[in-house]
């Protein structure tokens, strides 16, 4: 039989109407996992509060046992309150320690290092050495240096030289003074014109020699 062109019309907007929700089947369509109820939420844990204490790797340890657990080096007690570990007063590390353990529960200085550094040189412990001509020094067991500045004494002469390799000065020529502008040695009398004849001052090199005048013709005396 064949259909007019309105009949046609009116039979598409009344098939849609023939579907119902009732015809789907939701067992074709399996859920998404996240609609999904996880059964772990079923499980039940054990509680320890109160009861005991249980370390890093799911140990348990009773009221009253220590262990220690595995961010700690130091021995913990369990208690109701949970662990209460030891907290001591450790002693200081070296500043010079070159290997430090923490295998306990304080750290430990297990090697120290057997020399001085002075200067960009290393020295042993107790030796002695001269950076310079005027320094003496020595390598102590704490790994410090210990130096001493040499102090000169009053050199006995009025003209000292400074040599290679020494720290003080030195009087080449021996003790001697000064008669005037005249350098004479000490110990001995000289005659330094025709009028005067001096000597220098025994142990007191840096005063002007003493003089005594002679007869002299025509020259003014010293």
């Amino acid at each position: 039989m064949a259909l007019h062109i309105h009949e046609a019309w009116i039979l598409l907007f009344v098939l849609p109407g023939l579907v119902t929700p009732a015809a789907i089947n939701h067992e074709d369509y399996p859920a998404d996992e996240g609609d999904q109820t996880s059964s772990n939420d079923n499980l039940i844990f054990d509680d320890y509060r109160g009861k005991g204490c249980v370390d890093d790797s799911g140990f348990v340890y009773k009221l009253g046992e220590r262990f220690f657990p595995g961010h700690s080096n130091c021995p913990c007690v369990c208690t109701e309150d949970g662990p209460v570990c030891d907290q001591p007063e450790c002693p200081k590390i070296h500043p010079k320690c070159t290997k430090v353990e923490h295998n306990g529960c304080c750290p430990e200085c297990k090697e120290v290092k057997n020399f001085c550094e002075y200067h960009g040189k290393n020295y042993k412990i107790l030796e002695e050495f001269k950076p310079s001509p005027c320094e003496w020094c020595r390598c102590e067991p704490s790994n410090e240096v210990h130096c001493v500045v040499a102090d000169c004494a009053v050199p006995e002469c009025v003209n000292p030289v400074y040599e290679p390799e020494q720290c003080c000065p030195v009087c080449k020529n021996g003790p001697n003074c000064f008669a005037g502008t005249t350098i004479i040695p000490a110990g001995i009398e000289v005659k330094v014109d025709d009028c005067n004849i001096c000597h220098c001052h025994n142990g007191d090199w840096w005063k002007p020699a003493q003089c005594s005048k002679r007869e002299c013709q025509g020259k003014q005396a010293l």
